[in-house]
């Protein structure tokens, strides 16, 4: 795994937590690289919209509840209209690639033990491949650079250890329901569906804010 993968997905799964200030001197360090790489990666990162500069460094971002609520109504928009380009266009090797996703994120999610970020981290990269399948069988290259712009929120990867087994069937549902429909083309349902399904998963984020702000609270209290 490269320097900018590994950074990102310690960001995304809390290893390096919001506030935190990052150096290249320190991930040089971690990483056992050069300060160089380290340095592109930062402003490539910084441009994704997790870390904010610094004088010297960077620091990883914090999200508001609004800000989480614009970048999943920006989600929502976009990956619907993939969705439902991706029901009008696809291809039969689109669908195999859907399917395959698919197939993965099914086993992933049967497999999840929520003591593991292996298992967690394995959940999250089976659920970006199957978007990304969706967004490859729009065959539209502008609109999958634009979703690529869009923020990944650390919140989405540590929402997935309160899953439980219905919110699992849940999940897995929704995916089937949005590839039934692309592989009907029928393009509105595809839309809907995705508008659903992501949906869905930022009101288990916001649910999982509140959380974690109740256990601040109570954390207060006793101190």
């Amino acid at each position: 795994m490269d320097a900018y993968q590994t950074i990102k997905e310690s960001i995304i799964i809390g290893k390096y937590r919001p506030g935190m200030r990052l150096t290249e001197e320190f991930l040089a360090g971690e990483l056992n690289v050069s300060r160089t790489p380290i340095r592109e990666v930062l402003k490539q990162l910084e441009s994704e919209g997790l870390l904010t500069p610094l004088r010297r460094g960077m620091i990883v971002r914090s999200f508001s509840k609004e800000d989480i609520r614009q970048i999943y109504d920006l989600r929502t928009l976009l990956e619907g209209y993939a969705a439902g380009q991706a029901a009008l266009f696809r291809t039969p090797t689109d669908l195999q690639q859907m399917r395959e996703a698919n197939r993965l994120y099914e086993q992933v999610m049967d497999q999840k033990d929520p003591e593991e970020i292996s298992s967690i981290l394995k959940i999250v990269r089976a659920n970006q491949h199957f978007h990304e399948a969706i967004h490859v069988a729009s065959h539209n290259e502008h609109l999958r650079f634009h979703i690529s712009k869009v923020v990944v929120l650390p919140l989405v990867f540590q929402s997935f250890y309160w899953y439980d087994r219905l919110e699992r069937i849940r999940s897995l549902e929704s995916h089937q329901t949005i590839l039934e429909a692309i592989e009907n083309r029928d393009s509105e349902r595809a839309r809907i569906a995705m508008h659903e399904h992501i949906y869905q998963g930022r009101d288990k984020v916001l649910k999982h804010l509140d959380e974690l702000s109740m256990e601040d609270l109570k954390e207060g209290k006793n101190d």
